[in-house]
């Protein structure tokens, strides 16, 4: 040891003098005799330097001094040249063959259904969209990690295993340079380099001491600094270790989550620096903390802060190999071998596998970096894949072991890699031949499952932990993946080893057979079932296998014989008890049969018989190689397991048990056997006495059972090996079934059919035969339905029915053969024939119990007396005659008569006794047609007596027999009786008919009648159609003559007003809606809205307080929206309902679906989400003088109306000023006095006296306006905020606008095509905007309305005037409209306008503002636009050039001029259309004047024309200048001159063009594997690690998000929310619908805790959604569903899907969506 110490001092001495660049360490490194110890010496020095502080270190520093100090010179030292050139070099040198990628949890995988070896073949995401697999049947799953791509591997795929990226042999890599340029001496360096970095990596990860180091790393003199380090585990919750570490450390909560976070990620975290004394009692107070009685403490260490940094160093040090590895093979190979190589003289087994065995032991970190170690070097390598399988199999039990005890997740545990191993088909045959991997894994199964055997040696899960199990099915599915591919040649040793491995799988069989007995309780109820739930689920996980062993076994028929064997002597061992004991003796019809007496009804039975059930499917195949050989007669008992997954190993095969039975015995021993089982030998021997009800009951259930039982032996013959049927005509079979109970989607029927080790179940191969598909609507999915020729299959007892679907499948038929007029008879289909090994089971039929059996059942019936039989009972009776018959039949058509055994209609013809009263069973048919209960059997009756005909003339064809003249008689009546009865049939049908035709008559007349005499009622609906949804046309009412249907100016059309009476949907009375009465109201929600907008989330001060609202962005930004689901309440009620709503919510205990302080409830008729209510106004009713008004029209010019409007403007200022002398605006100075115009002047062209409204109505409209004000601000409610007008104009305005861009966007006519409750609720918005305005003082709606005259006016110019750009007009213009009236208001008298003062303020105030909006358009006309073909000059074409040149004139140049004049006039009538129509939506729920019929159809240019007649313009707009030019010039020169207009056009990005560009949602991919693809690229913006993330696409704006995960929430007031719901609130004003990729489900959420799913646009070819990628068939957009979704988005619906799904699923504690 001393020279050992003294070499270290000298060494000491030469390393002060350590050369310092990375290449002279390099050649330093060079000169040391020993590398490792040398490596080991510098890692000594700077690793504790480097990680020095592990509690808050900087990573970047970190990791660039270790990049600097240690790679850098390692790479020097391994290529002696700068590492930089060499690896670009070798990055350029070839591709790979294959892939290897490793997948994260969470990534999509790809695999392909026609090229895959088996289903663990998958492709990673970038190799599947270069492939050939691409248009192949693939499917997508979502990855739990841990896998790995095959790409490039040729075992994995049948045809394409290389995608275009890993082709060898590529053109840009040509021969020669494929092979890596790696020269010897780079060769020669890493097997230097190499073991040294393998060893270090291996010794520190498994180094158990906490505060020594190895002596070669011991050179420092030793610090006293620990660390307490908390290692995460699976039992315990997030929110346990959080409090467990704030209690024990005394910290805040965010550190202790923070510690955590990272010890869920990472597996470990150092929690506490400091000297040991503290750092341990830390630990004591941590694990005492999160000890109590149901947990064990955390998992706590100190360790010494040098070993913590030589840990974590030497993970560093493994993706450093990683990366060098992914450069070449030749390091590959060098890396495996040394870690394969074991150390001479040491005991320990080589690097690798002290690594896999430590595995159980290392946290979650250090697993994930060694296992990426393996992919990247072994699993890369072909020979050194095989010699690192051999190792793991080697010591397979201790790791199957120590998993099984671990308690990570296996997605992290080494054993998960057996699936990469074990399904290559060549490896898994060499490791069964050389290692026989059969018996390790089965041994492994009988080593860990000990601990659930009983005394009997049988295994009882009673009480077992499912965590535990759960882990023991991993052992089961690696057996699996090992027997997935069938091996193609046998050699002598795979077959002794394959059939070792066999026999100690039937040991496991034995411990499985008979486990979990059971008494059969009979006539009382199971209370609580036994916990069969783990049996159930081992079964489950068996069955597969099963299966496979049988299919290995089928290869080869030596192996299959010696299999057979093998398995009949376990059973034989199994059943020694059964073949003991006393034996009872049966006797019926002059049979006998001595058994071993077993009750069934008291001894136990169980239904795990899995040794009997393989034997019984080795009986089929060896059946199918028809290589049978006399096999000892024996019959098991049966009982039902009927589930499609364990259908195969346990029904079915019980099944086959009974028919190898069946083939194998006398028929009549076998039906006493069954008999006698049933324990109904007494029931058929004497007549019972007939009084005890509960035993009659009791019979009867079990003779049904046991002729189904009966039913199933003979008839079930679609088993290859059975019957002579291929695999296809039994699945063609099941679906036929299944369709006959409902036409079912793709996904269902797949789910109802057994699958194939391939999980393929060949449904698409034969489905299209036997059904047809049909495409979906806008909801639901795709449906098959079965072909009529496929209905004759129809067999009523099929064997896998449950009891519901039988009678709801004999049902459907039944009405199905009605609907046709046919009869409903539903006999058997012929069945296809047995193969010879088991054609004896049917003389079943043809013997004399099974006859004697039928007979005593039909004569109960027919005995009036006898209660022993049931309707059930007969049904299946017939159905065994008729197969008796049809076998018969079937037989006589294929032989001559002599040749023919089965003479199963002599036997039925045969009188029962030699008794005088003696009947054959036809008689007793004949006679059961006449019993009144069995009406619905009697079609039955009659086939089968058509069939004894049939089966009759056969016979004598062949031999003339005469036959008993009574016996013909009575068929050839039955005949014409048959006849008779379908002429019934018919006759009834057409008089059914006829009766039919004759009510419908009656009921139209009636109604017409109706209409007649309740004229009145129907006039104003005249062409209403009964939907809810329907369509208005009250307004057609012929008395309004076309040239008046005018809304503005002095020709404006009279209002057309009719007498509203409503019912109140709460209390069912009606009303009529007057002034003067009290309030009734509609239901209604508003909200906040961004559907118009183009510039989402454009920055909103989230506070409303400092918003001013009178203005609207010309961008429709934020608006409020208000709608109304169209139902009606009085006041009085609906306050009544929302105060009851508000009672019992504050009883409830589960999530309120809606928010009542913000004043939500549920419409009490429909359920929709509402938060307000709109009180119902009236229109009032207005009169035009025409007289009065033509004379109006000579004096009131529109330059007048401007001069008269100013001095009244002029005149409240002055009177506010209060003696001030402000200076009146003036326009002209046109030698009028000044006088003209005065305060007064406006009164004089028409007044009235204002409206008076009742209270009950006031109050209601300040309850309204308040809430507009409340939701549109986000603010709390003030009824006296000066805001609230503004609010409720700028609701009316955006509401319009909406309505108007959806029936737009749908292509639908103005007025023609306005739901009910669109209709409706814009009649009492614009009724009640009119009412608001009475409700607030006048004096603030004047300061409002000069506000707003401003921008049109520029004499009035406030302070504040935007400029005419940065506004939308058509929100001037109703504000403007609704405020006008209280210029005519004086403290004094309260006046309102005139009809005909108040037309001509609507006619200029529109006309000024249009011209306003004309300038808008052609300020902002894009210029950049390609100019379509030249048309010719008109008119308007003209009069647009010319003003254009004005107006280019007045902006000083700003806009160009060479732009033709017909192009700006298509450009402006495009642009102003979508203005027109609002405003004449407007004026029509204004005034009430009907609009002109061609708006009410669908024609663009009919309604461009009547709309300019409607608003009174003339249809070239231009002539509005022309006709006010010496009024309007004045004006244009202002706005155009404006400094702020010219800003805004010399910066053209941010101006917006008209019309506006309709919204619609973003674009997405047809093939929804793109949007996977791109969700694969998503890289959360704040996170720098690779954990799964979930990537939520925005499909209002296309940005993609990281949702629910802490790294992205945001806090707003306080609270913490997602990602997804903070960026709804910019992007969408809090509602939003969102596309969860990796799921494929839509989400729409709304506000910061409502959210619901719906179903995504995507649809695999059978029309079916697959939220979650359950199914994974390839996914494609549907264009109907996704523009359903752009419409619940535009309508404003998504907040009413929110409500009405979550009122639909109610859950206690639903998702937390404030944190999506």
């Amino acid at each position: 040891m001393a020279d050992e110490e003294e070499g270290g001092a000298e060494r000491m001495e030469v390393s002060t003098e350590l050369p310092q660049g990375p290449q002279q360490l390099a050649s330093w490194w060079d000169q040391q005799a020993d590398f490792y110890t040398a490596f080991m010496h510098r890692l000594a020095q700077l690793v504790p330097e480097i990680y020095f502080s592990e509690m808050d270190p900087d990573l970047e520093k970190q990791e660039e001094s270790v990049q600097m100090s240690i790679f850098t010179p390692l790479e020097w030292y391994l290529f002696g040249e700068d590492p930089d050139v060499c690896l670009e070099k070798l990055k350029h040198s070839g591709a790979f063959q294959l892939c290897g990628k490793v997948f994260k949890s969470g990534e999509t995988t790809y695999s392909c259904r026609d090229c895959a070896i088996d289903p663990t073949c998958v492709l990673c995401m970038d190799c599947f969209q270069n492939s050939a697999h691409k248009n192949h049947r693939y499917k997508m799953h979502t990855s739990t990690g841990g896998g790995f791509c095959d790409c490039g591997d040729t075992e994995a795929w049948k045809t394409g295993p290389f995608c275009v990226s890993h082709e060898p042999g590529r053109a840009d890599t040509t021969k020669e340079n494929s092979r890596c340029p790696l020269n010897e001496e780079v060769i020669v360096q890493a097997r230097k380099i190499f073991p040294s970095v393998i060893k270090y990596i291996v010794e520190m990860t498994i180094w158990e001491e906490e505060k020594e180091l190895p002596p070669e790393l011991q050179i420092r003199e030793k610090s006293e600094r620990y660390y307490c380090v908390l290692f995460n585990d699976e039992h315990h919750s997030y929110d346990h270790v959080i409090y467990s570490l704030q209690r024990a450390l005394d910290c805040e909560l965010s550190e202790a989550q923070l510690h955590t976070t990272a010890i869920d990620k990472e597996g470990r975290r150092a929690v506490k620096a400091g000297a040991y004394a503290a750092c341990q009692e830390a630990k004591e107070d941590i694990k005492s903390h999160s000890e109590n009685v149901s947990q064990h403490p955390l998992h706590v260490e100190v360790l010494h802060s040098e070993v913590m940094a030589h840990q974590k160093f030497a993970l560093r040090l493994g993706s450093w190999m990683n990366k060098i590895m992914s450069y070449s093979s030749d390091f590959r190979q060098i890396f495996c071998q040394a870690c394969l190589r074991e150390e001479p003289g040491s005991q320990n087994p080589c690097l690798i596998s002290r690594l896999m065995l430590w595995d159980a032991k290392l946290y979650k970190g250090a697993r994930k970096i060694l296992h990426e170690l393996i992919f990247s070097s072994f699993f890369m390598e072909m020979e050194y894949k095989k010699l690192f399988t051999m190792e793991f199999v080697k010591y397979y039990k201790q790791l199957q072991k120590e998993y099984i005890s671990d308690d990570h997740d296996r997605s992290i545990s080494v054993t998960a890699l057996s699936v990469q191993m074990f399904t290559v088909p060549t490896l898994a045959r060499h490791l069964i031949e050389e290692q026989n991997v059969i018996s390790v894994i089965t041994e492994t199964l009988l080593e860990v499952l000990p601990e659930y055997l009983d005394r009997n040696n049988k295994f009882n899960f009673q009480g077992y932990s499912q965590d535990k199990l759960g882990r023991v099915y991993a052992v089961i599915c690696d057996l699996k993946y090992v027997l997935i591919s069938k091996p193609t040649a046998w050699t002598e040793r795979l077959r002794v080893q394959f059939l070792e491995g066999f026999r100690s799988f039937l040991r496991i069989l034995t411990c499985m057979q008979g486990m979990e007995e059971i008494r059969r309780q009979v006539g009382q109820h199971i209370e609580v079932d036994p916990d069969w739930e783990a049996a159930i689920a081992i079964q489950m996980q068996l069955k597969n296998i099963l299966l496979m062993f049988q299919e290995w076994c089928a290869c080869d028929e030596e192996l299959l014989l010696v299999a057979y064997k093998e398995c009949h002597k376990a059973v034989m061992r199994c059943s020694t008890n059964f073949l003991s004991g006393s034996k009872t003796v049966v006797q019926l019809c002059g049979h006998t049969l001595a058994t071993k007496s077993y009750r069934v009804s008291e001894d136990l039975v169980s239904i795990h018989l899995p040794l009997s059930r393989t034997l019984a499917g080795l009986h089929v195949r060896l059946s199918r190689l028809g290589a049978v050989s006399r096999l000892h007669e024996f019959v098991p008992f049966v009982f039902y397991y009927q589930d499609v997954k364990c259908r195969e190993e346990m029904y079915d095969k019980d099944i086959i048990m009974l028919q190898i039975g069946a083939s194998l015995m006398d028929p009549n021993m076998f039906l006493l056997l069954v008999l006698q089982r049933y324990e109904l030998v007494d029931a058929f021997n004497k007549s019972i006495s007939t009084k005890d009800q509960d035993l009659i009951k009791q019979y009867n259930t079990l003779i049904e059972e046991m002729l189904q039982v009966l039913i199933y032996i003979v008839g079930e013959r679609y088993v290859p090996g059975v019957g002579n049927v291929t695999k296809e005509e039994v699945t063609m079979r099941e679906i036929i079934h299944l369709l006959c109970i409902e036409p079912m989607p793709h996904s269902a029927i797949a789910k109802n059919l057994p699958e194939n080790e391939n999980n393929e179940t060949g449904l698409e191969n034969v489905i299209n035969k036997v059904a047809t598909f049909k495409k979906p609507g806008v909801s639901g999915h795709g449906v098959y339905e079965l072909k009529d020729e496929s209905l004759k299959d129809f067999n009523m007892y099929f064997y896998h029915y449950s009891k519901t679907q039988h009678s709801k499948a004999e049902h459907m038929q039944k009405k199905r053969r009605k609907q046709e007029n046919k009869d409903e008879a539903l006999p058997p289909p012929p069945p296809p024939e047995f193969c010879p090994a088991f054609s004896k089971v049917v003389n079943l039929l043809n013997c004399d119990i099974m006859v004697y059996i039928l007979r005593t059942i039909f004569e109960r019936a027919v005995d009036t007396d006898s209660n022993l039989w049931t309707e059930g009972m007969l049904q299946m009776a017939f159905h065994i005659l008729a197969l008796g018959l049809l076998e018969e039949q079937q037989q006589l058509q294929k032989a001559p008569e002599e040749e023919v055994t089965f003479d199963f209609y002599h036997k039925a013809s045969r009188l029962g006794s030699s008794a005088m009263n003696a009947q054959n069973v036809q008689m007793l048919l004949e006679k059961l047609k006449g019993i009144p209960q069995l009406e619905g059997q009697k079609d039955m009756i009659t086939w089968i007596l058509q069939m004894f005909d049939t089966v009759k003339r056969l016979r004598e064809k062949s031999c003339l027999i005469v036959a008993t003249t009574s016996g013909s008689e009575s068929i050839k009546s039955d005949e014409i009786t048959h006849d008779k009865e379908k002429a019934e049939r018919k006759r009834k049908a057409e008089a059914a008919r006829l009766h039919r035709q004759k009510i419908m008559a009656q009921m139209s007349a009636l109604q017409k009648n109706f209409i007649e005499t309740h004229k009145l009622m129907y006039d104003n609906t005249s062409e209403m159609p009964g939907k809810e949804d329907s369509i208005m046309e009250e307004e057609s009412t012929p008395a309004v003559s076309d040239n008046c249907r005018i809304a503005l100016g002095p020709k404006r059309g009279p209002s057309v007003t009719e007498k509203e009476v409503l019912t109140c949907i709460l209390c069912q009375e009606e009303q009529e809606v007057k002034i003067e009465n009290n309030a009734m109201v509609l239901s209604a929600c508003v909200q906040k809205s961004t559907a118009l907008t183009q510039h989402r989330g454009k920055p909103i001060e989230l506070s409303g307080e400092t918003l001013d609202p009178l203005f609207m962005d010309p961008d429709l930004a934020y608006g409020t929206y208000t709608g109304s689901c169209g139902h009606v309440m009085h006041a009085v009620c609906w306050q009544k309902y929302f105060e009851a709503v508000q009672l019992s919510s504050q009883q409830r205990i589960h999530v309120d679906l809606f928010d009542l302080e913000n004043g939500e409830y549920l419409c009490p008729l429909c359920k929709s989400l509402c938060n307000t209510v709109i009180p119902i106004i009236p229109l009032q009713p207005q009169k035009i003088n025409s007289e009065n008004a033509e004379a109006v029209a000579q004096l009131l010019t529109l330059a007048r109306w401007i001069q008269t409007v100013l001095a009244r403007i002029s005149g409240y200022n002055m009177k506010h000023a209060k003696g001030e002398n402000p200076a009146i605006p003036i326009l002209f100075n046109q030698g009028m006095g000044d006088s003209t115009f005065e305060f007064h002047s406006i009164l004089s062209f028409g007044v009235q006296s204002s409206i008076k409204y009742s209270n009950s109505i006031k109050e209601m409209v300040i309850l309204f306006a308040t809430t507009i004000y409340r939701i549109g601000l986000k603010v709390p409610p003030d009824e006296t905020d000066p805001r609230i007008p503004m609010m409720t104009w700028s609701t009316c305005a955006f509401t319009l606008q909406a309505i108007e861009n959806l029936l737009g966007d749908e292509g639908k006519p103005l007025f023609g095509a306005l739901q009910n409750r669109q209709h409706n609720g814009l009649k009492a918005l614009m009724q009640f905007a009119v009412a608001q305005r009475i409700t607030c003082p006048q004096v603030l709606i004047q300061k409002h309305l000069v506000r707003l005259l401003s921008v049109v006016l520029p004499n009035l110019k406030s302070e504040d005037t935007p400029c005419l750009l940065s506004i939308d007009l058509f929100h001037v213009l109703v504000g403007a409209v609704l405020a006008f009236p209280s210029l005519y208001w004086d403290d004094t008298v309260d006046l309102q306008p005139s009809s005909i003062s108040s037309s001509y303020n609507h006619l200029y105030l529109f006309h000024l503002i249009t011209m306003a909006h004309m300038l808008q358009i052609l300020l902002t006309i894009d210029t950049g636009l390609p100019l379509a073909q030249v048309q010719e000059d008109s008119e308007e074409a003209r009069s647009a050039a010319s003003f254009f040149e004005e107006v280019s004139r007045l902006t000083s140049g700003c806009i160009g001029c060479g732009i033709p004049g017909w192009c700006l006039w298509v450009s402006l009538k495009n642009g102003i259309t979508p203005y027109l129509r609002c405003a004449a939506l407007f004026f029509h729920y204004l005034l009430g004047v009907t609009p002109p019929e061609e708006l009410f159809a669908n024609s663009a240019e009919g309604e461009y024309n009547a709309l300019c007649s409607y608003l009174s313009l003339p249809t070239n707009l231009f002539l509005l200048f022309q006709e006010y030019w010496e009024t309007v010039r004045p004006l244009l020169q202002r706005w155009c001159s404006d400094p702020a207009l010219l800003n805004c056009l010399k910066q053209k990005s941010s101006v917006v063009r008209y019309p506006r560009k309709r919204n619609s949602l973003i674009e997405l991919p047809d093939d929804y594997s793109c949007l996977l693809n791109q969700a694969s690229h998503f890289r959360c913006p704040r996170s720098a690690d690779d954990e799964r993330k979930h990537p939520v696409l925005c499909l209002f704006c296309g940005a993609i998000l990281c949702s629910q995960n802490a790294c992205c929430q945001e806090m707003v007031n306080g609270e913490e929310v997602g990602a997804c719901i903070f960026h709804a609130l910019h992007c969408g004003a809090g509602v939003c619908i969102f596309l969860k990729i990796r799921e494929c489900r839509v989400v729409l959420v709304e506000g910061k805790a409502r959210g619901c799913a719906y179903p995504a646009p995507y649809l695999d070819e059978y029309g079916e959604t697959d939220p979650g990628l359950k199914r994974g068939n390839p996914l494609h957009l549907s264009h109907e569903r996704y523009r359903k979704l752009h419409l619940v988005w535009q309508q404003h619906c998504i907040i009413e899907e929110i409500a009405r799904s979550q009122e639909t699923n109610q859950m206690l504690f639903g998702f937390n969506w404030q944190l999506l």
